[in-house]
């Protein structure tokens, strides 16, 4: 059975929780053996307190925004639900960690209050500092390396963050994005459900034209892929199925 993982991302009222501060926001995006599905859960939370001006600078979510969003007991079980036994990718998963075991502490759902318990957690950062010793490994410094288009991060967002995080990661560890058949999710904020759409040419209209490519083209490409290979320790997949194909 594929492995189910999801690609977390909070934001806060500022650091550390032992401070008493709040998750503000989540964001999810959900990968089934290295495939985005299109599923996600995202929510803005009411934190029941005012955020830092430090942490605004970051994330730009005012404490006029979050009025009248839901507190985190309201979604808690659709939260949980999500994210139960899968594997957790995380950039910096201490800090998220923290603060997701923390809501629901204070919740008093002690059972859940360790979510170590019903998830297993991967650290990106943890991982990039392997791959990467002495070097910055910050989310958009990975962008840079990998070759990962961030360029809509002006300011940190949890649910892009994890997208962007999902790229990163997959292009860390396997070469690129695997390509989804999955459609779009629901535009609400909780998790949409994946549906596989394939688009025909409508009646009467031909192909567009195959350009092909050139040498320089393929050249590039292959130092491209050299480069994934190095940088992931193995292999990029394209690689990998060219090599299935020839011994087919």
């Amino acid at each position: 059975m594929a492995t189910r993982s999801v690609v977390l991302d909070t934001e806060t009222t500022g650091m550390p929780v032992t401070d008493g501060h709040r998750i503000i926001e989540i964001g999810c995006v959900e990968l089934i053996g290295r495939r985005l599905t299109g599923r996600h859960f995202h929510v803005y939370l009411q934190p029941d307190r005012e955020s830092d001006e430090g942490a605004i600078g970051v994330h730009g979510i005012t404490n006029e925004f979050l009025v009248g969003k839901p507190r985190f007991a309201e979604v808690a079980e659709e939260f949980f639900e999500f994210i139960q036994g899968a594997q957790l990718i995380i950039h910096n998963a201490a800090f998220d960690v923290g603060f997701i075991n923390n809501e629901f502490a204070l919740m008093g759902q002690h059972d859940r209050a360790d979510i170590t318990q019903h998830c297993s957690i991967l650290d990106t950062l943890l991982m990039a500092r392997e791959r990467h010793p002495g070097q910055r490994n910050s989310l958009d410094a990975l962008c840079k390396r990998y070759g990962v288009d961030n360029s809509g991060r002006e300011l940190h967002g949890a649910l892009l963050d994890s997208e962007i995080l999902a790229d990163v990661y997959l292009t860390m560890t396997g070469g690129q994005t695997s390509l989804s058949l999955a459609g779009n999710a629901s535009d609400g904020e909780g998790g949409g459900s994946a549906v596989t759409e394939i688009r025909r040419l409508p009646a009467g209209r031909t192909p567009g034209r195959i350009i092909h490519a050139t040498e320089d083209d393929l050249a590039a490409h292959a130092a491209r892929l050299e480069v994934i290979s190095k940088s992931a320790g193995a292999p990029a997949l394209w690689l990998q199925l060219a090599e299935a194909e020839a011994q087919a």
